[in-house]
């Protein structure tokens, strides 16, 4: 048996007689005699131990510190004296002592061992701010509270749960804001031609937007009680890989039936704002750069048919494969079917034949079919001009023998991810600000870019 084992058993011990001196104190003798309040005393007395030691590894600095430390500006810090501080950790709130310099002309003091660990006296450490921003990103902030409590055993208000979110949000418009810059930079822009990465063989990419609920900030929108709802922009870039047959769900089942290959997204990176077209454009520029999207062999877009998606993909990347997602394309002729036919079974016969020349490529004899609804079917007639407007982006024959992927679940997931789960759950109202913040964190987790988001996020100060 090593020290360590032994140092281990000991101290196991030792929780145990706390445990049972609060089992011979406990009000409910019935209650305490539990599974349930034996794991809860248990952990409680190990955070408690977990915040002491804590404190005490924060307060092992020299015994004889240094008189003198060079400052930042270039000036001389001189040792004042011990001074105490607080930190709100995984443990709960944790004291420690650590030497204190000051006395340079710029005014700005300095304790080594807050530098070290990237600590802010009074604050949040990094590890705690990851806890709370995981759950600030999956629900509510007046939830997270809740839940959070039942798995630290101690209350964190639902404001910090809220700024420790914005605040990775917030991280992650910066980021975004350097890969702006650095894609519009003629020198990082050649040399990220002569990237020696590996390429990915084919990339896809796709956009859709979501309505959010912004609350009014004006007096006369507030005397008016109107709502105003914005549109949070998403994108993503992901690769493609087969869905091995015992994983294969009902839906892809059928494609496979239909002669096409199944396959699922793999490697999504989201990102979102609620901004216009053309600065949207920019993100999905800059993030394009960073996922090679401008150097991939064969880059893919499947999006739905709204014009400001076309706009933008033809503008940043004119050589991409443009698709009309799949199923947005057969919901159309769906609707068709049920406004111009009252009787299921020529409407059946109608959507089987016209469904089928859509999924062969033949959208000239789609355009042909809704047309011969004639003007009364304003329905039908708003589908020619879709089915015209996008005729160059539904060769699903040629799409599926090359392989590609003609849904855009992986977007439209994402909306409904960051969107629907997240900024509309029940009582979500939003300012702008707070809104983009919490879905671009929102948008890291899902993008499984969390570690590298919270290294960076780490060196910021972080507040209660």
């Amino acid at each position: 048996m090593d020290d360590t084992t032994e140092l281990v058993q000991a101290l196991a011990q030792q929780v145990v007689t706390v445990v049972k001196q609060s089992l011979r104190t406990a009000a409910d003798l019935q209650a305490a005699t539990s599974l349930a309040w034996i794991e809860t005393a248990l952990r409680e007395v190990l955070r408690q131990v977990g915040a002491q030691a804590l404190g005490q590894l924060l307060s092992g600095a020299p015994s004889t510190p240094v008189a003198e430390l060079a400052c930042a500006c270039g000036g001389t810090l001189h040792y004042q004296r011990t001074r105490p501080a607080t930190v709100l950790s995984v443990f709960g709130r944790v004291e420690y002592e650590r030497t204190y310099y000051a006395g340079c002309a710029c005014g700005q003091g300095y304790a080594p061992v807050d530098a070290t660990y990237g600590l802010h006296a009074g604050q949040v450490s990094a590890g705690l701010a990851e806890l709370l921003t995981l759950a600030g990103v999956e629900m509510a902030f007046e939830h997270s509270r809740r839940w959070l409590k039942g798995f630290l055993l101690f209350d964190v208000s639902e404001n910090t749960i809220r700024q420790e979110t914005q605040a990775l949000g917030q991280e992650q418009t910066a980021h975004e804001t350097q890969l702006r810059d650095q894609s519009q930079d003629e020198t990082w822009l050649q040399a990220h031609l002569r990237t020696t990465d590996p390429l990915p063989a084919r990339l896809y990419g796709s956009l859709d937007a979501a309505k959010v609920r912004i609350e009014p900030r004006k007096e006369a929108e507030k005397q008016a009680e109107t709502e105003t709802w914005r549109d949070l922009k998403v994108g993503c870039w992901y690769e493609a890989e087969p869905v091995p047959l015992r994983q294969r769900s009902t839906r892809q089942r059928a494609v496979t039936e239909r002669g096409q290959l199944s396959q699922r997204a793999k490697d999504i990176r989201y990102y979102c704002d609620i901004a216009e077209a053309k600065s949207f454009g920019q993100l999905m520029w800059a993030t394009g750069c960073a996922a090679q999207a401008d150097l991939t062999r064969e880059l893919v877009f499947v999006c739905d048919g709204a014009g400001w998606i076309w706009n933008l993909i033809a503008t940043h990347y004119p050589t991409a494969v443009q698709i009309v997602d799949w199923y947005h394309a057969a919901d159309r002729l769906h609707r068709v079917a049920h406004a111009a036919f009252n009787q299921t079974a020529p409407r059946a016969r109608w959507l089987d034949r016209i469904t089928t020349a859509l999924w062969e490529g033949r959208v000239a004899d789609v355009i042909q079919a809704c047309a011969d609804l004639g003007a009364p079917c304003s329905e039908a007639q708003d589908a020619v001009t879709y089915f015209t407007n996008n005729a160059t982006r539904m060769h699903y024959d040629q799409y599926r023998a090359a392989g590609y992927l003609i849904g855009s679940g992986t977007v439209e997931s994402s909306c409904k991810q960051i969107v629907t789960q997240r900024l509309k759950c029940s009582g979500a109202q939003w300012i702008i600000p707070g809104a983009v913040d919490t879905a671009k964190a929102r948008a890291a987790w899902l993008s499984e870019a969390w570690t590298p988001v919270c290294m960076r996020w780490s060196a910021l100060p972080l507040a209660i």
